[in-house]
């Protein structure tokens, strides 16, 4: 499995409203893609939630790197890119992802990318990382859980889709869901 997300920084006056709109005209378009776990079409607003800016930034679970690459290269993601140029890509292999049957009522996520130490204990900071995923998927405000990490620059992510807005600590991004697109 492959998490990936790309983030869109946009002015402080942006009319995020803009961003509601494409997601609701264009959301339904990533549903049931081959491969896909699920894309969350995810927006934040400087201030709300203690957003330092405006964001929209999807972030997806694919099951194959097929899915992700045909995505990539495929019309939707051309269409993006027109749009808003074309971003910088992160992607993370999955340690652990845990989804709920009603993944598709999310309405927050949550997501926090943090450095890894050099030098880690690489597999006990796997476990660790799966066993805080698998607590915070079983919570009942959570629909799922991510862990994942990448090796280029040393740092993981852990990502959470929440019915109600979450309370968080620490230096994570909460953001508003959608659309979610689900699997066929």
């Amino acid at each position: 499995m492959i998490a990936m997300q790309y983030s869109f920084i946009l002015p402080a006056d942006y009319d995020m409203g803009i961003i509601d709109r494409r997601i609701r005209g264009r959301g339904q378009g990533t549903d049931g893609l081959p491969h896909l776990g699920f894309k969350a079409y995810l927006s934040a607003r400087k201030g709300e939630f203690g957003s330092a800016e405006n964001l929209y930034a999807p972030f997806y679970l694919w099951n194959e790197p097929e899915g992700a690459s045909n995505f990539i290269t495929g019309p939707g993601f051309e269409a993006l890119t027109q749009s808003f140029g074309r971003p910088s890509i992160r992607q993370w292999m999955v340690w652990h992802a845990a989804t709920a049957p009603d993944l598709g009522k999310a309405q927050f996520a949550s997501s926090e990318v943090l450095p890894i130490e050099p030098h880690a204990d690489l597999a006990g900071l796997k476990v660790q990382e799966t066993e805080r995923a698998s607590r915070a998927g079983s919570r009942r405000d959570a629909l799922a859980a991510i862990s994942a990490f990448e090796a280029t620059t040393w740092s993981l992510v852990r990502f959470t889709l929440y019915r109600d807005a979450p309370l968080i600590s620490g230096d994570g991004q909460i953001y508003r869901v959608g659309h979610m697109s689900l699997p066929a």
